[in-house]
């Protein structure tokens, strides 16, 4: 199952974006701190809408109680500085969790961090003078081009709410 982290965020709205890719997509959210708002934001409330209650999401203090409790096996780090594009990663081929983290907005993840885990880091291409992309959308980029490697599973392909005639 695919895991997104979100490391230090620093904008709410983001995050409620974030929430809504999630319950979307069927993946679980953690969201590590020390974060700059409260979990009851009002503009995290108004991106995530009523999706909120669709997703899982967890808060640690930091990266020690993220690894404590999830002890994670297999994690990819987006990042500018990615030594692999996102898309020439086979994720088709993962069983199990593993995660996909993404870095605070004005900092990126601690080059520490992306400096012991050089093999397992991600790039979304851009143009030379662009320095990053909004965080929501840099998590919808790689959270769907995994689903859709994977063959979209559990997701619906079709309208559903209002029946594939609809048009």
């Amino acid at each position: 199952m695919l895991n997104i982290v979100l490391y230090r965020p620093e904008k709410p709205g983001n995050v409620g974006n974030v929430m809504r890719t999630c319950a979307a997509i069927g993946a679980k959210l953690h969201v590590i701190g020390p974060v700059t708002f409260m979990r009851h934001d009002k503009d995290l409330a108004r991106a995530a809408m009523d999706y909120e209650t669709l997703v899982p999401v967890k808060y640690y203090e930091g990266l020690a109680a993220f690894i404590k409790d999830e002890n994670p096996q297999l994690t990819y780090y987006v990042t500018r500085y990615g030594q692999h594009l996102y898309a020439d990663v086979d994720f088709s081929v993962i069983i199990g969790d593993f995660y996909v983290m993404f870095g605070a907005e004005s900092e990126g993840i601690p080059l520490e961090i992306l400096r012991e885990h050089k093999e397992k880091t991600l790039r979304i291409p851009m143009k030379p003078a662009a320095r990053s992309l909004n965080l929501a959308n840099a998590v919808a980029i790689v959270a769907y081009e995994i689903m859709r490697q994977q063959g979209f599973p559990n997701l619906a392909v079709f309208e559903v709410l209002k029946g594939p005639d609809y048009l």
